[in-house]
């Protein structure tokens, strides 16, 4: 450096408070220095390296680093400078922004202390334990050095006070998958959920970031005491959807309607033999129900072999009988069943039939001196 060089840095003047660029030329544990064209360099105490807190100088700058600085104190043979004070007033103008605008940014978390995670955006910012997770988190060790999307909820300038939260992007994509699922859903279709929570009229499943009631009911084609003797919380479960009200946001769902039906399990055929049990009693017949849920009319022409008023004369609900399949039709769920041509097939059951039938013997005036009056007249 030429003398006349000198001469133009040493009457070269700094203020506190102005805001300077230099290089880093040797960096010590506890300061780093740095020429900015004075008379001496300037120093840069740890203190004023980083807003959180350093053990070493070499962990936040390197040699021949360039670094933009503001001057905190100047004496004549000594300035010093800060990059915190620089960082932190450039960081208080973003974070302004961002926490106006809602923006979604990323950092490092620097340091697990107690009730929450410190990242270094300029400034110390702190998450709450209660504001890093959508669910509980016990132990938060293994967040260090973990870069989370965050979002500004809180901001005191005057304080030094920012409050970060991870849990307030998740939520918003929640919320935005939650609709997304809402536009898409149509009735009758069928996805895969996730059992979230089980009450004493049926179960919420999660199909998407958003919940679908299924009522006791629709759980399954057997009758259901308790809900939580068919399903339990974080089974995986195909759901049908049945109901839906996308303004109000309320979604009726069937696991029934996804499952084998009573009827889709039956493997009957005409002229099969079986026995049931007698469940109704109308007018025109008895209904037999000849498996789990499935019922099949016996005409009151199909009862017995001889002429009946009603199937009460015969038959009584809750009775065990035998039944032949006339006719089976699973798609419209309908089986036509005849007791009598068992009847026929069987001579003893005839015999009871007509013992059943006949009236007692008996005689009457007609039956005796009939004839004769007729010869008189």
């Amino acid at each position: 450096m030429t003398e006349e060089m000198k001469q133009n840095l040493e009457v070269k003047s700094f203020e506190v408070g102005d805001v300077v660029t230099g290089k880093v030329t040797k960096v010590e544990d506890k300061h780093v220095l740095v020429d900015i064209g004075f008379k001496v360099e300037g120093i840069v105490p740890i203190s004023e390296l980083s807003s959180l807190h350093i053990d070493k100088a070499g962990d936040v700058v390197q040699v021949d680093d360039e670094l933009t600085l503001k001057v905190i104190k100047v004496e004549e043979d000594e300035i010093v400078l800060s990059k915190r004070a620089v960082d932190a007033e450039k960081a208080w103008e973003e974070l302004e922004k961002k926490f106006e605008i809602g923006e979604v940014f990323e950092a490092e978390v620097k340091d697990v202390v107690k009730g929450g995670l410190v990242v270094d955006i300029g400034v110390r910012g702190f998450i709450p334990a209660s504001l890093v997770e959508r669910h509980f988190v016990e132990d938060f060790s293994d967040y260090k050095g973990r870069t989370l999307p965050l979002k500004v909820v809180e901001l005191d300038r005057e304080k030094n006070r920012v409050i970060l939260s991870h849990r307030a992007v998740l939520d918003d994509e929640i919320a935005k998958k939650k609709q997304q699922t809402l536009n898409s859903l149509e009735v009758g279709q069928v996805l895969e959920g996730t059992v979230q929570r089980i009450a004493d009229f049926g179960v919420f499943v999660d199909i998407g970031g958003i919940d679908g009631l299924v009522h006791i009911s629709q759980l399954s084609h057997q009758h259901v005491e308790k809900p939580s003797d068919v399903v339990e919380e974080g089974q995986k479960v195909k759901v049908k959807v049945i109901g839906l009200d996308k303004e109000n946001e309320r979604i009726s769902l069937s696991i029934k309607e996804t499952l084998p039906g009573p009827w889709d399990l039956i493997d009957f055929k005409p002229g099969d033999i079986v026995e049931g049990t007698v469940k109704r009693l109308v007018n025109f017949g008895a209904f037999v129900e000849v498996a789990p849920k499935v019922e099949g009319l016996v005409h009151i022409s199909q009862i017995s072999n001889r002429h009946i008023a009603t199937p009460h004369e015969v038959l009584k609900e809750g009775e065990k009988v035998k039944a032949k399949i006339l006719d089976i039709n699973k798609e419209n769920q309908r089986i036509s069943l005849s007791i009598k041509e068992l009847l026929d097939e069987d001579p003893k059951e005839n015999l009871k039939a007509y013992q059943q039938t006949e009236e007692p013997f008996r005689f009457s005036l007609g039956d005796v001196i009939g004839d004769k009056l007729k010869k008189l007249k």
